[in-house]
């Protein structure tokens, strides 16, 4: 495994909550966007909300504007220089745009409710296709990221953003980065590495996170809990198996378990650099990245995710590539290439993909790819979709 462990970086102090008003403040913005045109968000943009107004998305106050958004496509980086891989953007018909036009605030509205403010400072048009192709590298409606910049209006709005409701999660405890800052800082870490994952945690994922665990102080498993794939196991699901696998097999002094609040974007490379500078504002000083991230298909290849880094060596947090973990019959526990002698014919390999087909189609897995509690769980839940009319 590859563990670069030769220098940490200090967390950012700026990045926190300052964009989210409660109480008596939001209550009286909410009496002025009230009067004001409405903005309507699905699922996938509220998280973005979610995640500029917390400080998820520092150093970003608001969606992009075009110039921005072009920086973003062509350098992975924002007219100031730092780095952003991926535009962050608000689509809108074109009847709220001729409304924004006269009035330049708007409320922001989810499931009926309003949820925070936008105060627009640009309007353009982003053309779908070509967004698509500069960021997911395809026009493949079959990617789910291409798919939904298609389906998107081409007519943006920009501006800095204020939320006055918040966040909701359902029963998932979500820090913000500011609030994870002060765990980590009553812990007394001083260096933490943080676990991506939209899937439940299987044998090849404890590995790598307990291999990384040897090194430094703290581990924070950190499941993304937006929007994702259809086919993907749901975040509340999830949640009950990474609990269960904390309780029986982690020190759970060294260990902590909080929601991501972003959606997916499967955008391979440019979503794993995302993902990191992230985690930078959450405080963490290492941040694993393994094969595939973010991928989907066929549509990166599998070390695409963790070459890209190299490109960004200012990126203030240090990136871990560790090798694919595999059962090995032989050597009778987890292995990589780098510590296995043994043929391919003696390794198991595990994936999401085989965990998730298998469990679907009411195969059980054998405990040296998945604990058997986490199997209980995910099998219970596939055996009630199934059964489902």
């Amino acid at each position: 495994m590859a563990t670069p462990f030769t220098k940490t970086y200090p967390a950012p102090t700026d990045a926190g909550s300052d964009q989210v008003l409660l109480g008596t403040a939001g209550d009286q913005f909410r009496t002025v966007l009230q009067s004001c045109p409405a903005l309507t968000l699905d699922d996938f943009h509220y998280f973005d909300l979610i995640s500029i107004a917390t400080g998820v998305f520092h150093p970003l106050v608001g969606f992009q504007d075009h110039f921005a958004v072009q920086s973003v496509l062509e350098a992975w980086r924002l007219p100031s220089g730092l780095p952003w891989p991926i535009p962050v953007t608000l689509p809108v018909q074109a009847h709220v745009s001729s409304q924004l036009k006269v009035s330049r605030l708007a409320a922001l509205v989810y499931h009926g409710t309003i949820v925070g403010g936008i105060h627009v400072e640009d309007i353009f048009w982003l053309e779908p296709a070509e967004e698509a192709e500069r960021l997911y590298g395809t026009l493949d409606p079959n990617h789910p990221g291409v798919a939904r910049c298609l389906h998107e209006s081409p007519i943006r709005v920009a501006g800095a953003v204020t939320m006055i409701v918040a966040p909701h999660f359902e029963t998932l405890p979500v820090l913000s980065p500011r609030a994870m800052r002060q765990v980590i800082r009553q812990r007394g870490w001083q260096s933490v590495v943080a676990f991506q994952t939209r899937n439940p945690i299987h044998r090849a994922h404890e590995y790598i996170q307990k291999a990384a665990l040897e090194w430094v102080d703290g581990l924070v498993i950190h499941p993304l809990i937006g929007s994702t794939k259809s086919d993907d196991v749901p975040a509340t699901v999830r949640w009950q198996a990474y609990q269960a696998l904390i309780q029986h097999y982690y020190p759970q002094s060294r260990v902590f378990l909080s929601g991501f609040p972003a959606a997916m974007r499967y955008a391979g490379p440019r979503e794993a650099v995302l993902h990191a500078l992230a985690r930078r504002n959450y405080g963490f000083t290492h941040f694993i990245v393994g094969r595939d991230h973010a991928g989907v298909g066929n549509f990166y290849s599998p070390l695409e995710a963790q070459k890209v880094f190299s490109r960004f060596p200012d990126l203030g947090i240090t990136i871990i590539t560790p090798a694919p973990a595999f059962y090995c019959y032989a050597c009778g526990q987890m292995a990589t290439e780098g510590t296995c002698p043994h043929p391919s014919e003696a390794h198991d390999l595990l994936s999401g993909t085989r965990v998730r087909t298998s469990l679907r189609e009411g195969q059980s897995l054998p405990a040296h790819l998945i604990r058997p509690e986490v199997g209980a769980i995910l099998s219970t839940y596939y055996r009630t979709k199934n059964e489902s009319p």
